[in-house]
């Protein structure tokens, strides 16, 4: 039975379950979104990637880190906690591997270096919620601190090219996590902020009631065409039309590659190591 067909007459219009990652799932190539979300069992994915276990591993130690008593927020127990949940999954070799753990280890040790240890965040790894009037939206913010009155958001970045401040407004999930915030915790929270740790910088947005619901509905426009193109499959049309591909670069690099002949014929597959700094070789 449909969800359509779940509803009673007379009821409010069933909310679409949203999360930033879902809806940015859809937005890239609806067929990926069909492979993540829809088919049952889902098709079979392509390896792990070295630059995620690098990203992991880090957002992992930094949120232990602030588990840990005051008195033992220290440079080394960062180090430490980042030792202990490496994966060498994705990367070319052990020596890689191992190269790769002491640049993320640098990066942390200058990254709580500048923070003050006695700061308590409001939460990390947090998950928040709010509704708008088509979706329920809900997201898990890396940490959130209190500045004075109100709460900002931080996000965790690894990647090897440092964040700017265009890449914090034009975030949806930066801006679901404002709204998440200020439902959830029902304090003030505009600022959003992208921690960059290989490059020591910090790019920041404060958003406005207008960038808000901007982004909402973009959100809620996304959420529209996942529902037309479900109720199509539910109505009998083929589901490879119903989610096509958006064959690009990006299947070089798509999770369900193994799965999407589209997307072997649209570019080459790339190592699982490749994303990783052009320096690297340099090391």
């Amino acid at each position: 039975m449909s969800a359509a067909q779940l509803e009673m007459p007379g009821m409010p219009k069933r909310l679409f379950p949203a999360t930033p990652s879902k809806l940015a799932c859809f937005s890239d190539c609806p067929r990926r979104y069909r492979f993540s979300y829809v088919d049952r069992p889902t098709p079979a994915k392509g390896p792990a990637w070295a630059h995620n276990s690098v990203g992991a591993a880090v957002h992992a130690a930094l949120r232990s880190w602030y588990e840990l008593p005051i008195d033992k927020r220290t440079t080394a127990a960062a180090r430490q906690l980042l030792y202990g949940v490496w994966s060498p999954v994705g990367f070319r070799d052990d020596e890689q591997a191992a190269r790769w753990r002491a640049r993320a280890a640098a990066w942390l040790t200058d990254y709580v270096t500048g923070l003050d240890p006695t700061d308590e965040p409001v939460g990390t790894e947090r998950t928040v919620g709010c509704t708008t009037e088509r979706l329920a939206l809900s997201g898990r913010v890396d940490r959130i601190d209190r500045r004075g009155d109100e709460l900002v958001v931080v996000d965790y970045k690894t990647g090897r090219v440092p964040s700017t401040d265009d890449d914090a407004r034009g975030s949806p999930a930066l801006a679901a996590y404002v709204l998440g915030v200020r439902r959830t915790l029902r304090r003030p929270c505009s600022r959003v902020e992208l921690h960059h740790l290989p490059s020591g910088t910090v790019a920041s947005f404060e958003h406005t009631d207008r960038s808000l619901a901007n982004h909402v509905r973009r959100a809620e426009d996304v959420a529209a065409d996942i529902g037309v193109a479900t109720a199509a499959v539910e109505a009998g049309e083929d589901p490879d039309v119903a989610f096509p591909t958006a064959p690009g670069r990006q299947c070089s690099w798509c999770d369900f590659r193994p799965s999407c002949p589209t997307g072997q014929a649209a570019a080459p597959a790339r190592e699982t190591w490749s994303f990783l700094a052009e320096d690297d070789a340099a090391d």
